[in-house]
């Protein structure tokens, strides 16, 4: 019986002791996990996040000329939805009539009035011309009295028939002065007919101008597309939105989609990498399988501060090669901009290694023990960094510290590698108490 519970006893140690051998190896494994260093072309990336865009597009553009009519903005009653796919002809929105509405009244009342004005100074025109016309006629038949007197006083006393001759010549001047002031008249009245005929006439024009506009304020596509709203400085122009009417007055695009380009921002440090004509990797977070290439087509010269950043970033936009009909304007897309190419260099993952104030490092595999080995950083990447000195091809690094990392002693390159490298050497100056301030310690209880 006692052979028997010792038996049990010795089998369950040896499974617990099998158990316990499992459980800290994989331990010891997860706490050293490695990585091998690598020889080879190093790649020299800046990695930003995009939009999508169209290259080129069509414009859905609303009435022309309303500033003209001092109209300056109009709302987006009805638009149809984003993304929507019409045809020629097809409804795509509906603007906000009010404002022209209001403006058509008062003009519609400013031409009634003037056609009135128009009507009143014909009459007074008719009336005026037709009394000088009349006291014209009055003036002949006075005029020939005057010359029959004259005529008939031939035989009359001298001073009787000279002064029949004055009357006819009075009769005779004041006829050549009514004819003269008639046709001043006649032009006076002529001008003031024709300044009131082109009131009217410009107020109708006008209101003919408004009538035909507002016809335009229903709004439909030129051709075969998808629909994609317009931004500006105030955001996407969408159903609701009061849009400017200088310029071209556009109130929705239908994009090119054969052809797309990222509009990314990068950062005012790594701007001076980036170069017109640079290869590009692209992912569209929508289809994170999908793997596009690309260019870049322009680079900004000025700087921007962006909404809720402090950051200067330049604006640059990178050409897609390829054609996806996934691809939607306003899809949101990472840009891997490869700057540059270092060949025939070491290099491992960023995570491998520590630097400080006074060294950089890693934990590098040495056989069976792990060993903390100075290096040389390089340029680096989002991933990845050079190691100029201090490790070789294949070496395995580990990518978290050992756990008595902090007790480890520093392998340090030789003084030939630090020199080549302009690196000083790793600090070893011990940092005591400062003790000459330990007169100034007041202990409790104590005065000053």
């Amino acid at each position: 019986m006692k052979q028997k519970k010792v038996g049990y006893i010795i089998a369950g140690v040896f499974i617990l002791a099998i158990v316990a051998y499992f459980i800290f190896s994989r331990n010891d494994k997860s706490q050293q996990i490695t990585v091998k260093v690598k020889k080879g072309t190093f790649p020299i990336e800046v990695t930003t996040t995009g939009e999508l865009f169209a290259k080129s597009s069509e414009k859905i553009r609303g009435p022309q000329s309303l500033p003209q009519l001092q109209i300056y903005s109009v709302k987006i009653l009805k638009l149809v939805q984003e993304g929507t796919k019409v045809d020629s002809g097809d409804f795509v929105a509906i603007l906000d009539q009010s404002e022209l509405t209001s403006k058509m009244k008062e003009i519609e009342s400013n031409r009634d009035k003037a056609l009135t004005q128009l009507t009143q100074r014909q009459l007074d025109s008719s009336l005026n011309l037709r009394r000088l016309r009349d006291e014209q006629i009055n003036m002949k038949y006075d005029l020939e009295q005057k010359k029959t007197i004259k005529d008939q006083s031939i035989y009359e006393p001298p001073a009787t028939r000279r002064q029949a001759e004055i009357e006819m010549e009075k009769a005779q001047r004041t006829l050549e002065q009514a004819e003269k002031s008639y046709t001043l008249q006649y032009r006076k009245e002529v001008a003031n007919m024709d300044d009131a005929n082109s009131t009217y006439t410009q107020a109708q024009q006008k209101l003919e101008q408004m009538q035909d506009k507002i016809k335009h304020f229903t709004i439909f596509a030129p051709k075969k597309g998808m629909v994609i709203y317009t931004r500006d400085w105030n955001g996407r122009q969408q159903e609701g939105s009061s849009v400017n009417t200088w310029g071209d007055f556009t109130v929705a695009e239908l994009p090119d989609l054969s052809k797309m380009i990222s509009r990314t921002y990068v950062n005012e440090i790594d701007i001076s990498k980036v170069k017109v004509g640079q290869d590009v990797r692209i992912g569209i977070d929508a289809f994170p399988d999908k793997k596009f290439t690309g260019k870049v087509t322009q680079v900004a010269n000025v700087g921007e501060q962006l909404p809720n950043s402090n950051a200067k970033v330049f604006e640059v936009n990178i050409l897609i090669n390829e054609f996806d009909s996934i691809m939607r304007p306003s899809m949101t897309s990472k840009n891997t901009i490869v700057t540059a190419s270092i060949n025939n260099v070491i290099f491992a993952p960023i995570e491998a290694v520590i630097s400080n104030d006074t060294v950089t490092y890693v934990f590098k595999k040495d056989g069976g023990r792990v060993i903390k080995q100075q290096v040389i950083a390089g340029e680096s990447n989002d991933n990845e960094i050079i190691l100029k000195a201090g490790v070789k091809e294949n070496d395995e690094l580990l990518l978290l510290p050992p756990e008595n990392a902090e007790k480890m002693k520093l392998t340090e390159l030789k003084s030939e590698e630090l020199k080549k490298f302009e690196v000083k050497p790793a600090s070893k100056k011990i940092i005591k108490p400062d003790v000459k301030n330990t007169s100034k310690i007041i202990k409790p209880g104590s005065s000053r």
